[in-house]
């Protein structure tokens, strides 16, 4: 039987509003987007126009410095805006969808009888490239490189993350033959990481070509950059790619059906939502029907594409995230509270048992995004180390990316993180510090002195 490593470190925030196992159903929407800035580091370089007429599987713009890599429409229709930012930076590329999609077609084939070159031709052309991702860096892998192994983590320790037995149930056949596909792109092992006690569906658990580790214990426990150094820390040179299990359903579509059928399903979630559940979807879809009827009778709420800790602000009629899996809704906290440090707290959640909370630990709270205090002074407190179960000195990393010193970076373990582990960290953070901003500071500052 084999070992299931304990996660001590961390914290579990209890919210109100985790999804029940039901699909409901919503008007499905009328527009998508994709947007460049869901891709750390990416320069984008448009493929088409406004009024362009697109299929499902179409290139909308590709990387200026690695034109291999196509990000593509996830339906057919109309390019109907392409909104930009300072400098004319590209934000989103909105498409308004046909009634009835049309797809662009690929290679059917099972991955196993395809050479590696094959494979990666098909994902490259297809979009699906994308989705995987670099460790160290958190930035799309490059096509060039041979990882030393893939990890895959089954599920999310993030509050009210979605259930990722519930994502896949059902889709056994194309897991397996994304995973079939993945094992082509490395020479090294495909790690698929489940949790030891909540982990049920055989979709995972019978998964074959992997190597299946276990783990136990509290958030970030979900998160893979914890798990790839607790089973093997990555060091400076080494290359490892890590991809989300609905994301690999894509992929075995992909080979199944020769298309590019990114439909998936997503968790609304959050305190602020009247009944919390699951709805099909289409990757890139408009939030907005799905927010529609489902939101409590309160102007000032914050709408998250992702998680509390990690998730994009958007507007009730944003876009969803190119990698979120859960919508979270919460109340904005843009209120004064007088006096509030010295009431009893008995609805604040506190780690370090400011409030009278600690004393009922099941609890489950209506957390809203107020800081409860200004920016200040960084100050050595030790809470980071409470929360980050990795042999990182967090604080000192923090400092090092701060002053831009590139070798203390390296010795304090840049190369192992990305800015969802720490972002724990920033959430018990005294001093009120953007400690995942840093982060990918830091990162973008290893990447522009290692190129």
């Amino acid at each position: 039987m084999s070992e299931v490593k304990k996660i001590k470190k961390g914290l579990d925030i209890k919210l109100i509003g985790k999804a029940d196992k039901v699909l409901e159903k919503a008007d499905r929407s009328e527009t998508f987007a994709i947007k460049p800035t869901d891709f750390p580091g990416l320069t984008p370089k448009l493929k088409v126009k406004v009024d362009a007429e697109v299929k499902a599987g179409s290139a909308l713009f590709f990387d200026k410095y690695r034109p291999e890599i196509n990000f593509t429409s996830p339906v057919s229709g109309k390019v109907v805006a392409v909104n930009r930012g300072e400098r004319r930076k590209i934000l989103e590329v909105i498409i308004q969808a046909d009634n009835e999609l049309q797809y662009e077609e690929f290679k059917q084939a099972n991955p196993a009888d395809l050479s590696r070159d094959e494979v990666k031709e098909q994902l490259l052309q297809s979009g699906l490239w994308a989705f995987l991702r670099q460790r160290p860096y958190d930035v799309i892998a490059n096509p060039a490189d041979a990882p030393k192994a893939i990890h895959i983590s089954a599920f999310d320790s993030a509050p009210l993350a979605a259930d990722f037995d519930y994502l896949v149930e059902g889709e056994a056949e194309a897991f397996q033959m994304g995973l079939d596909a993945l094992t082509k792109l490395t020479d090294g092992k495909v790690h698929l990481n489940i949790n030891a006690q909540k982990t049920q569906s055989k979709v995972f658990t019978e998964a074959k070509n992997v190597v299946i580790n276990k783990f136990a214990g509290v958030h970030p426990a979900g998160n893979v950059g914890v798990q790839i150094h607790k089973l093997d820390p990555i060091n400076k040179g080494d290359i490892v790619w890590v991809i989300r299990p609905q994301e690999i359903l894509f992929i075995g579509r992909l080979f199944q059906k020769g298309i590019y059928d990114v439909s998936r399903k997503i968790a609304l979630t959050g305190s602020e939502v009247k009944n919390p559940s699951y709805y099909n979807t289409i990757l890139g879809a408009s939030v907005r029907n799905i927010l529609k009827a489902q939101l409590k009778d309160d102007d000032k709420i914050r709408v998250i594409s992702g998680n509390v800790l990690t998730g994009t602000q958007i507007p009730e009629d944003g876009f969803l995230g190119f990698y979120d899996s859960q919508i979270t809704v919460i109340p904005e906290g843009d209120n004064y509270e007088f006096l509030g440090w010295a009431l009893p707290g008995l609805q604040k959640f506190s780690m370090s048992k400011t409030f009278f909370s600690w004393l009922t630990p099941n609890k489950e709270y209506r957390l809203d995004a107020n800081l409860h205090g200004e920016h200040r002074a960084f100050v050595m407190t030790g809470e980071y180390d409470k929360v980050l179960p990795m042999d990182v000195l967090p604080q000192q990393l923090i400092k090092s990316i701060m002053v831009e010193d590139i070798d203390q970076m390296e010795q304090l373990g840049i190369y192992e993180v990305a800015p969802e582990d720490l972002a724990l960290c920033e959430f018990v953070c005294t001093s009120k510090i953007n400690v995942q901003d840093l982060v990918r500071q830091g990162i973008d500052l290893m990447i522009k002195e290692m190129s």
